[in-house]
């Protein structure tokens, strides 16, 4: 069960903006699953609006975590929507199986790759964390996909019961041409992109690149060479020295902007 305790380091960790310079691997994660990867690809706009669906995702997280019950019952209720029409039959081969936004398990997937993202951002970025904040974290992750119907019986309670669930599901995922195909389109810097994502287009491939399993990444098609290991490592030491100088207004910045957006949906 989770604790006040537990939710206060949870939030402390969950609003810090830095975090979202994973969201690019948790969503090639996420596409590693074929039976997200052909719901993605058959009833998604995500690859050709990308900024309205990292801001659907955001506030349904930030919501989760910070919003009251009103706010909580307005996101989940528009994210049901959203996942209503998203199912399907099975293909002729095992890379096309049946799928469908509602089924408990890819659910449950999806909300454990927004946590292992996030646990090794901030460990790379912040600071390492202790047995019991991790826990706490882990602990804390549960509700994202409760809220969704996911199959959270049995969600781990510690970072080594995840980090074990965790290593034993990467080895049955398979990336499909579908996966790829989305991944193409959503590193591919095009109209779609918002203002001046694009200049910033390339290290954020080496980013999501770097933070991703090596056969995963190579299994997207990154190509991944000891130089481009050395510019990542260069730019996140950079990234991580100067975040905590920033003021705290900036880094839970895209807290409070979805957290408003939500609300003006609202009314």
């Amino acid at each position: 069960m989770t604790t006040e305790h537990d939710r206060e380091i949870f939030r402390r960790h969950s609003a810090e903006g830095i975090l979202l310079l994973g969201g690019g691997a948790a969503i090639l994660l996420q596409l590693a699953d074929p039976r997200v990867a052909r719901g993605v690809a058959h009833h998604s706009d995500f690859a050709t609006r990308p900024r309205d669906r990292l801001l659907g995702t955001l506030n349904y997280v930030y919501t989760i975590a910070f919003g009251d019950e009103d706010m909580v019952r307005h996101v989940v209720h528009r994210v049901n929507h959203r996942h209503a029409p998203v199912s399907g039959e099975a293909g002729a081969t095992e890379a096309s199986p049946a799928y469908s936004a509602d089924d408990p398990d890819a659910q449950r997937w999806v909300a454990s790759t927004l946590l292992a993202v996030a646990l090794q951002v901030h460990e790379r970025l912040v600071e390492p964390l202790p047995e019991f904040a991790a826990d706490a974290i882990v602990r804390g992750y549960r509700p994202l996909g409760a809220q969704l119907r996911a199959d959270t019986a049995g969600w781990p309670t510690s970072r080594a019961e995840f980090d074990e669930w965790w290593d034993t599901r990467l080895s049955q995922l398979h990336v499909t041409a579908d996966a790829r195909r989305v991944c193409r389109a959503l590193f591919t810097p095009s109209g779609s992109w918002p203002r001046g994502a694009a200049l910033a287009a390339p290290v954020l491939r080496l980013i999501t690149a770097s933070l991703l399993p090596p056969q995963l990444r190579a299994d997207f098609g990154f190509r991944w060479t000891p130089r481009a290991a050395r510019v990542t490592d260069g730019w996140l030491r950079s990234i991580g020295r100067v975040w905590p100088l920033l003021p705290r207004s900036i880094r839970h910045a895209p807290l409070r902007m979805s957290l408003r957006s939500v609300q003006r949906g609202m009314s």
